[in-house]
């Protein structure tokens, strides 16, 4: 077995995004930080109501798919294609852009604590233009997993554990998506495969952590090295990361705002669509 080790730190930086929505960005804090085949992930948390409440009205996108993991609060999702789901604590929301899609992501509380993030992954040149779909998926069809040192909820992906298989609520697709929230115990340690063949990167968002004797930064993109083993260990106060894993694509990546495609000529193309109301057809 190899074991991963940090290769870069990303320290997110404070922006904002939709209708000014507070948010910290890492992945896609310009285009040249991204991590393949994942292009932007965005941490977002506030108990005051002005930093989340103009939500994300309605916006299109092309080319990609956007997950967003919610640890607390309440958004409500519509779409083009008549979908409604309401997005709440400990829930997912896998939406696939394709061809494009129409959207709007809007709070549904007016005070209290709103945090979770949101990670945009890329397709393929083949699956660009396939059509749009999206997912609700909530709290309780996400599986976990108690080992010693911590729980390890599986947003995303198959991990085989002590010889035993165990699959995310999201399985399957060309990029093999591993998308895990580890729950890390006071000094705990959790070791996991990650497959050789998949780019990785752990975020630590609570307490304090490390991998490889090197403390994670917190809000930060830590990529790792290649390896097909993965340890991290927590301090006394435990701490919670995500593990976030795919196979790259490496194909060009050419960015217009919510459009991701593989030239200018696609980009061109996707606009024009949108602005002939053709970008869904």
């Amino acid at each position: 077995m190899t074991a991963r080790t940090i290769k870069q730190q990303i320290a997110a930086l404070a922006t904002s995004d939709g209708a000014g929505v507070r948010i910290k960005r890492s992945l896609g804090q310009s285009q040249a930080v991204r991590m393949d085949p994942f292009l932007m992930l965005d941490e977002f948390g506030s108990e005051q109501a002005a930093d989340y409440i103009a939500g994300f009205p309605a916006h299109p996108h092309r080319g990609f798919e956007t997950v967003t993991y919610m640890l607390q609060g309440h958004m409500l999702h519509e779409d083009h294609l008549g979908n409604r789901g309401n997005l709440q604590t400990g829930g997912v929301q896998w939406m696939t852009a394709g061809r494009g899609i129409i959207h709007s992501e809007m709070p549904q509380q007016e005070e209290g604590l709103m945090r979770g993030f949101q990670l945009w992954l890329n397709l393929p040149a083949a699956e660009k233009m396939k059509p749009a779909g999206y997912r609700d998926i909530q709290a309780n069809e996400i599986p976990s997993v108690q080992l010693p040192g911590g729980t390890v909820k599986l947003i995303a992906g198959s991990l085989t554990l002590a010889g035993e298989r165990h699959q995310g609520a999201v399985v399957g697709g060309s990029t093999c998506p591993l998308y895990l929230d580890l729950t890390l115990e006071p000094n705990g340690n959790l070791t996991l495969p990650v497959e050789l063949a998949l780019n990785a990167m752990v975020y630590l968002y609570q307490g304090q952590a490390s991998v490889a004797g090197e403390a994670l930064q917190t809000s930060a993109a830590s990529l790792l090295t290649e390896g097909d083993q993965l340890t991290v260990s927590a301090s006394s106060d435990g701490a919670r990361v995500l593990l976030i894993a795919g196979k790259p694509i490496g194909e060009p990546i050419v960015q217009y705002g919510p459009f991701v495609m593989n030239s200018r000529e696609e980009i061109e193309q996707a606009l024009q669509d949108y602005r002939n109301g053709q970008l869904t057809a």
